[in-house]
């Protein structure tokens, strides 16, 4: 391989085992913000139910969106979240995501824009009434199959 160049790792040879990622991130907001969520008074209507749909879609096009990340069959994606007022500094929606399948590499980009993806849709159903919120924090929680084995982040 030629030092610079740019190229798709071959994974050819590796065997293909069950695999699983869960990443997190959040959206910071004003709690009014929150509240407005909470009881489902936001203009464009369902934000939570936007964001879940919006973090699926974006899981399963994961390969068109980073350019060297390979094609994968995700067998489930989910996406949680949870709605923290205050909770340890933190007033906003914490995401959750996890990309599941057989393959013979990791689901942890799946779930990464699974969760980036759905903070940027609470964003953009929320930025009518707060312009301060905040998206980051985005990592990676728990990995699981293939020749590494489990991560599980600190």
């Amino acid at each position: 391989m030629e030092s610079g160049l740019v190229h798709m790792i071959d994974v050819t040879r590796k065997k293909e085992t069950e695999r699983q990622a869960t990443a997190k991130g959040r959206v910071h907001m004003q709690p009014a913000t929150l509240e407005l969520i909470r009881k489902g008074e936001l203009e464009k209507g369902d934000v939570l139910a936007v964001a879940k749909t919006a973090g699926i879609m974006a899981a399963k096009q994961t390969d068109h969106l980073v350019p060297l990340c390979h094609p994968l069959q995700l067998t489930n994606v989910r996406i949680d979240f949870n709605l923290c007022a205050d909770t340890a500094g933190f007033t906003g929606v914490e995401v959750t995501a996890s990309a599941r399948g057989v393959g013979k590499t990791g689901f942890e980009m799946e779930a990464l824009v699974a969760a980036a993806i759905s903070g940027l849709t609470i964003y953009d159903m929320c930025k009518a009434v707060d312009k301060t919120m905040t998206i980051g924090d985005i990592r990676l929680v728990r990995k699981s199959g293939g020749k590494s084995g489990l991560y599980l982040a600190d």
